[in-house]
């Protein structure tokens, strides 16, 4: 599976059926070469010009299943939330 089919799914908390957001990154150990967990762009946040994007990271063990259309994890399993402010550059 590539990242761009990954990046399409609707990223889903098994618990409560929150969207969560959409993946924008992986977490990779590059030591092992295996995929340590998802990097989310949380909902509504990822369009604001010049804003703050919350990002979270969803360790890969907490995801129960990845379908045709979305991704399902345990909202118990987030690892961390951090702001990341945006720059022009990055437009």
């Amino acid at each position: 599976m590539k990242i761009t089919e990954l990046q399409m799914k609707d990223v889903i908390a098994m618990e409560t059926g929150e969207r969560l957001g959409y993946i924008s990154d992986l977490d990779i150990d590059t030591q092992r070469g295996r995929l340590k967990g998802l990097v989310l762009t949380m909902k509504g946040k990822a369009m604001g010009l010049f804003g703050k994007e919350e990002e979270m990271t969803i360790p890969w063990d907490q995801i129960i299943n990845i379908g045709a259309d979305v991704i399902l994890v345990k909202k118990n399993g987030y690892k961390s939330i951090s702001t990341v402010q945006k720059t022009e550059s990055d437009e």
